[in-house]
């Protein structure tokens, strides 16, 4: 079958019966990597069922192959029925009032990641991609296929990303996976924890302008991290067909934390090390590790650590090949209000002058401190892209250095 080519097991419901023949002699005749089985095998065949939304399309890049379908728009573009389905579905629950938006602020402070709900944007419906350019795609892709084929990638999923189509991004995930690389899933808490905060009358405390994590606090920020949240990225990633496992920090020791020196803050803590041995596990089985990123210090103490620093020191632990922080900016800038600005890829020494000379500021400091750290760890190259755009972490990880909407910052 197609996905003996892939050496992974088949999603449930994901191929239609029966391939045609000649695609197995073709795909055989190749060398014996994921890239060159998938150049032959889905974009001829077409045969592929959605594993991620055909919602939007990435618009066509600028210069040379200008008008030339990109890595996003063959990731949706393979991908019609099912996710045309599951809008739909998503449309009768609104409709029938068993889904209602919730709408909450940003607030400073990394401890806890909110976003605002943008309920009222609906991503454009554009036609399926043409067989042809499917198979262009996926040709132009082939480089960093064959580059990421087997190789763990760590992914952290928050901000504005995880509101608005989660589900999009969630897939993606899915997709990283039945294309042979070993995708890591680690998450906030997005804007469920505030929901639940006011649904249980607790009142947001601040000193100095960052987030009391009192008891309190503590026991609903664990509750929907560990539980509605980690359990519904894992439900999504089931319904894709893909086998995925929710943990916690606590779960086999994996990450370990103490209390940040501010103790007004209260339950807030550093991380201080990453015991991956139980995500090599789940890795080694075939399932996609999805962390929440609530931590215990020495005494067994749930502490909510910042998200990024606690990827970042997965990704660290794992030697991962590549680390993505998804957020709310496109990336470095030089002029946050000229977007023309970014700066697609740097090592480490620039990204450090960068924030020497304040090009790098404010809440972007933390986590390029955080993704030199993990290169400092092991990690052969740390991206910062935009969640909210369309597909971008597939643009991303299998883009054309030219054709990139991120930052790269590598050895």
């Amino acid at each position: 079958s197609l996905w003996r080519l892939f050496r992974v097991a088949p999603p449930v419901g994901l191929l239609r019966p029966p391939l045609p023949s000649c695609v197995l002699p073709m795909a055989f005749a190749l060398p014996p990597s994921v890239a060159a089985r998938a150049a032959v095998a889905v974009p001829l065949v077409g045969e592929v069922r959605p594993l991620v939304s055909a919602a939007a399309f990435a618009r066509p890049s600028a210069g040379p192959t200008a008008g030339a379908p990109s890595v996003a728009a063959f990731a949706c573009g393979l991908l019609a029925p099912a996710a045309v389905a599951s809008r739909a579905a998503a449309r009768r629950q609104r409709r029938n009032g068993l889904r209602r938006p919730v709408s909450v602020a940003a607030v400073q402070g990394d401890e806890i990641k909110f976003a605002s709900s943008s309920s009222g944007d609906k991503e454009p419906e554009l036609p399926p991609l043409s067989l042809e350019n499917r198979a262009r795609v996926l040709a132009e892709s082939l480089p960093g296929l064959a580059r990421l084929n087997g190789k763990v990638v760590v992914i952290k999923y928050g901000g504005a990303a995880m509101v608005e189509s989660p589900e999009r991004t969630i897939r993606d995930v899915a997709l990283l996976r039945a294309l042979g690389l070993k995708p890591v899933l680690v998450h906030g808490g997005g804007p469920e924890i505030n929901s639940w905060l006011a649904k249980v009358g607790i009142e947001p405390k601040f000193v100095r302008g960052l987030r009391v994590t009192d008891a309190a606090t503590m026991e609903v920020v664990a509750m929907v991290l560990m539980g509605k949240v980690n359990k519904g990225i894992v439900a999504t990633m089931g319904a894709a067909g893909i086998r995925a496992v929710g943990l916690g920090g606590m779960d086999g020791g994996l990450l370990k934390a103490r209390q940040v020196d501010d103790k007004e803050l209260g339950f807030v803590g550093e991380v201080t090390s990453a015991n991956v041995e139980i995500l090599k596990a789940a890795l080694e089985d075939g399932l996609v590790p999805v962390v929440a990123t609530v931590a215990t210090d020495e005494q067994g103490n749930f502490l909510n650590v910042n998200a990024d620093t606690a990827a970042a020191a997965i990704a660290g632990a794992l030697n991962a090949s590549e680390f993505v922080l998804m957020t709310d900016v496109p990336g470095i800038m030089r002029d946050v209000k000229d977007p023309s600005s970014l700066i697609q890829e740097l090592d480490i020494a620039a990204a450090k002058k960068l924030i020497e000379e304040g090009i790098v500021a404010g809440g972007m400091i933390p986590k390029v401190t955080c993704m030199i750290s993990a290169l400092d760890a092991g990690v052969t190259a740390t991206h910062i892209i935009d969640g909210r755009r369309p597909h971008a972490l597939l643009e991303e990880l299998f883009g054309s250095s030219g054709s990139k909407q991120g930052t790269t910052i590598a050895k």
